[in-house]
């Protein structure tokens, strides 16, 4: 499930909560209610206590929309799955190698599936703390 967020006319560092709740199709109190189950996603507040959501929070968000809404996941199953798919905190290798297996249609990834999701996960962290540090110079 890959939307591209930063287009030619996107060039946002942050976007409000109104304006995430737009790009991603749900209600504002939707995101406040996600916030509250799923630890790991934590938008950036202003000085003001708006909450400010970075491209990476908006692919999360999508991911959790994906998730309990197209795959119907329960709050906690997606918790978990999400959990491990953002930070590979695998507990049980033999049901993730069946969930992979069926993500693929029955086909394994020969190695690197893993390495190549944390290369993502870090590049997505690096752009967010960018993105962070170049809106505090800049006042945005």
């Amino acid at each position: 499930m890959q939307v591209p967020i930063n287009s030619a006319q996107d060039e946002k560092y942050f976007y409000k909560i109104g304006e995430a709740a737009k790009k991603i199709g749900v209600e504002p109190f939707v995101i406040r209610y996600w916030e509250t189950e799923f630890s790991f996603l934590k938008p950036y507040k202003s000085k003001s206590s708006h909450r400010l959501y970075s491209s990476s929070d908006i692919e999360k968000l999508l991911l959790i929309k994906d998730y309990l809404y197209d795959k119907k996941f329960t709050i906690e199953g997606a918790r978990k799955a999400l959990k491990r798919k953002l930070y590979g905190g695998e507990e049980n290798a033999a049901e993730i190698t069946a969930e992979r297996a069926d993500e693929n249609g029955g086909v394994l990834n020969s190695g690197g599936g893993q390495a190549h999701e944390t290369i993502e996960l870090v590049r997505h962290e690096l752009n967010s703390l960018k993105t962070f540090i170049k809106s505090r110079m800049t006042g945005y």
